[in-house]
Formats: structure tokens, sequence, C-alpha cells
């Protein structure tokens, strides 16, 4: 693992993604599928993202009566405060039918999550897709399919404490991320590691695009953002915004899911809900701006969730949510702009960019509209 410490920081230690360990075991159970006496304690993998080859324990392997084989890892995410730490993560592997049209078949199996869609299926997003196919078809003979089923036993539990369900994912947990790195986010000394990146970044860019986490990296590579100008905040918004200010970047665009980003329209710069909340009121109250009807300003507050709330909206009569939104979106520029003045005497252009938990994108403040056309790839 990866030593982020400096002379001036506790040492952090940088560990793997749920899909490295998915992939890993996969990797060990086609290779006792292949050879029954070949059952690897340490298996070697290529990350893809970055370009490094990984050494991951193998906890178990056994041959099952069908014919399959399960291997066991257990998830290292290094220093990160992850809930995910020590979970197991099986792979099931069997010879898969003559007829299937993919040579490796991808399943998830118990505890992987499930999107809310027409045709559910597993949470195995891009990412934890190459990894398998990359890592497994060298092994594959010439004239074999295969079919990987990923198993996560305590995924359903541990999904209960996530925030899974806003963005759709029901059931279980995702194989979510963009890279086989998993830093540590959640701890507070990690705010270091946060600034050298961005200030290696602002001297290359004239435009950065903050994302909060996974869902808004993969979202804003898949719009067409230049991938090195993309930068992860975790909840420090506030201390990377004024760290981005000191190191003269003229411009920010935030690029992150709306239940966050609202906290910033009410001033709430941190935004691990621990801190600070208000995210209904923030709603509510913009509702109210905009001439909603006492009745259903009651409603946005009473609701559960601020998605439930977008939800709502969008089925009332009228362009509420190009109205409501496109507010929210300018109050986010310039209560950011002011903060970051306030608190480090610098002039910053912010835009913002509100996706909803299916990662489409709800508005675009119009400073956002100009950044997003200049972090696009040319």
């Amino acid at each position: 693992m990866a030593d982020l410490g400096s002379p001036n920081t506790v040492d952090l230690l940088a560990g793997y993604t749920l899909p490295v360990f998915a992939c890993a075991s996969a990797i060990a159970a086609l290779r006792h599928l292949l050879d029954r006496t070949d059952t690897p304690s340490t298996v070697s993998l290529n990350l893809i993202e970055p370009a490094e080859t990984a050494a991951i324990p193998i906890e178990q392997i056994a041959a099952l009566p069908n014919g399959s084989v399960l291997a066991i890892t257990r998830s290292d995410p290094g220093s990160n405060l992850d809930l995910t730490r020590h979970t197991p993560i099986w792979a099931v592997v069997s010879w898969g039918a003559s007829e299937q049209a993919e040579r490796i078949v991808i399943e998830g199996g118990e505890g992987v999550g499930r999107q809310q869609t027409e045709d559910g299926k597993a949470a195995i997003y891009r990412y934890a897709t190459r990894l398998l196919q990359a890592n497994l078809t060298p092994l594959l003979p010439a004239e074999k399919t295969l079919r990987v089923t990923i198993i996560l036993p305590e995924g359903r539990a541990l999904a209960q404490r996530t925030s899974n369900e806003a963005f759709g994912v029901v059931e279980g947990l995702s194989l979510l991320g963009t890279g086989g790195i998993s830093q540590p986010l959640s701890a507070p000394d990690q705010l270091e590691a946060f600034r050298q990146e961005l200030k290696d970044k602002a001297a290359r860019f004239k435009t950065l695009v903050f994302c909060i986490g996974e869902n808004g990296l993969d979202l804003a590579v898949q719009m067409g953002v230049v991938p090195d100008c993309r930068v992860k905040t975790a909840n420090w918004l506030g201390p990377l915004l004024v760290e981005a200010a000191n190191q003269g970047l003229p411009n920010v665009l935030l690029f992150g899911y709306h239940g966050k980003l609202i906290k910033l329209a009410g001033g709430i710069f941190h935004t691990h809900h621990h801190v600070a909340d208000g995210r209904q009121e923030i709603l509510a109250a913009h509702c109210a701006a905009a001439g909603l009807p006492p009745d259903e300003v009651r409603h946005m507050l009473a609701s559960e969730t601020v998605e439930a709330g977008l939800k709502h909206l969008r089925q009332l009569d009228g362009a509420w949510v190009e109205q409501v939104y496109g507010a929210i979106a300018s109050r986010i520029d310039q209560r950011a702009s002011d903060y970051v003045f306030a608190l480090s005497a610098r002039h910053m252009t912010v835009g913002s960019l509100l996706f909803d938990r299916s990662r489409s994108v709800i508005t675009t403040s119009p400073i956002g509209n100009a950044l997003l056309r200049e972090t696009l790839v040319s």
C-alpha cells in the first residue's frame, strides 16, 4: 500500500477499492478451476487505473460440488475510514455456456446491490467490469467461456449504512470506482494530501472540476470532461475552494449530487451530515421564494429526503424544477464565491452542475455551463 504521509502529517496508507478484491478472488478461483493443485495465497493483478500491479492476499479457495470454485478475499481500504474494512468478498467462477454472448459473463450475487431500473441490473460498474475482463481474459483458454458471480455476504447489512439508495442502488453495495486505489478520504489528515493534488492541478489548468465522490467523477468523464482536471474533494469543499483561490486558480466548477451541493446554498461548506444538514429546509425556502403554494412548500419541508422532494417537484404542473433548482444553482455559485473571498480576499469564479440519484443532470448554472465547456475534451 502507498504511504501518503509527509513530515508534517500523520502517515496515511492507501488501500484498494472493492472491485480490486472482487477481481483478485475471481483470479484465484479461475486458477483453481484450471488446475486443482493451484491454490495461491496471493494473486497479482493489473489495476489498469493506475497502471500498477497489486498483490492481494487470498483467504480461502474451495471447489464446490457443482464444479465451480469459490475464492475469498477481505477488503482493505488502507487508512480510509471505510465501513467495508475486512468485509469478505467472494467470487464463484464456473465454465460458461458455449452459446453465451460474451466470453466472460459477470453477475452480482447476494449482497451486491441492484439498480432501481426496469432490468434491475447488478451495481457492477464500468471500472469493475474492465478490471475483471482485463485480468481474467489472459487466463481463459481459447475454447472456454466463463461465468463469474461476485458475492458480498455482508453487503445487504452494510448498505443500510450508506447513501446507496440515494443513487438508486438497493439490497446491497455497489462495485463502484474509477480506479483501484482507495484513498483515505474520511481521515482529517487526508486534507493535506487533497491540497497537494489541488496544487499540482492548479498549476496545469485554469478551471478545475470539483467532484465530491465517485458518482461525480464517473459522470464528468461520461460527459466529456478532461479526466485530469477533476479533483475529488469528499466533504472538504470549503477548505479546498479556499486553497484553490490561494493557488491563484481563476475558476472552479462544482459538479455533484444535489443532495450534497444544496447545502452550499445555505452556507454549509463541509457537507458531511454529521457537521450540518438543513437540506429540506433549503429546498423548501427556495420553493417558497419561487412562489410554490404554501401546502407544497410544507410538503417539501416534510419530505424524508431532498431526492423525494425533487421527485414531488417533478410531478407538479409547471417548470418548477427548472425554476427552483436554477435558483439554487445560482445561489450556490454566489455563496461559494463570497465564501472564498471572505477567507482568502481573492476573487474566484464558481459555477455548479447538479445531478440526481440516477446521475441525470438537473440543472447547470449559467456560469457552470461556461466552465463546463472549458473543461471538455477538445
